[in-house]
């Protein structure tokens, strides 16, 4: 495939190292939003976009609107999905966004989402949540962490989740913690004054982010939809 990596920081290098080795082309690389007229000097079969929050609505409107298909790893911008949405639809286009695109924090997505199942009925035990990522981080929560405790609300009568607090019995608390060189680690915590059930997944490199992302743009490059990584990794 011919890939266009949006966005440049240690995502996107680490996306261009292993994409090469997996015998893929970088058609292009940009730092900042493309223009349509950039876009159209180069032949791109995918891209995968990785920027910040600020910049991610812009580009995939661009890359959409170019017919491109598109995977999106950045988080932060949740609050516009359904305008990207409809912007594939328009287009008839091909998109995937993740807020995790690991194999393991995905696994890790249906392990949570069964102990929630199993934990529904359990009021001796309180719930919370807590990220840990690198200080770089522009967003907290993390988009994984988001998902987690929507993987909650699911299956409980949890309602709603807070950032460094808890707001009532029906609140999932999320406390989100940067530390120096951390990729990133979710603990979900079911804890009481007898004992407490841990469930951690703990990233130990951005290899198995950017091998799920490039898996991503191989299964979406040549179908037509919105997507998500159960549809890749088939779970």
């Amino acid at each position: 495939m011919n890939i266009a990596i949006v966005g440049y920081g240690k995502m996107g290098k680490t996306i261009e190292h292993l994409a090469k080795e997996k015998g893929h082309k970088i058609a292009v690389i940009f730092d900042k939003t493309p223009t349509h007229s950039e876009l159209k000097e180069h032949n791109i079969d995918v891209a995968i976009e990785f920027s910040h929050p600020d910049a991610a609505f812009e580009n995939l409107n661009i890359l959409l609107g170019s017919n491109i298909p598109t995977v999106c790893g950045t988080t932060g911008w949740l609050k516009k999905l359904d305008q990207i949405e409809q912007k594939v639809s328009q287009y008839n286009g091909s998109f995937l966004y993740a807020s995790n695109f690991s194999l393991g924090v995905n696994l890790f997505f249906e392990i949570v989402q069964q102990t929630a199942q199993l934990m529904k009925d359990q009021d001796l035990y309180d719930l919370k949540l807590t990220e840990i990522h690198h200080t770089q981080k522009k967003d907290a929560p993390s988009g994984t962490a988001i998902t987690i405790a929507e993987k909650i609300m699911q299956k409980t009568g949890f309602e709603h989740w807070s950032l460094d607090k808890k707001e009532g019995k029906k609140d999932i608390p999320i406390y989100a913690l940067r530390e120096p060189e951390v990729p990133g680690t979710h603990i979900v915590e079911y804890f009481s004054d007898i004992d407490s059930i841990e469930l951690k997944h703990t990233a130990n490199s951005r290899d198995g982010f950017a091998l799920g992302a490039i898996k991503a743009a191989e299964y979406i490059y040549d179908k037509k939809g919105i997507f998500t990584m159960k549809d890749v990794l088939g779970i």
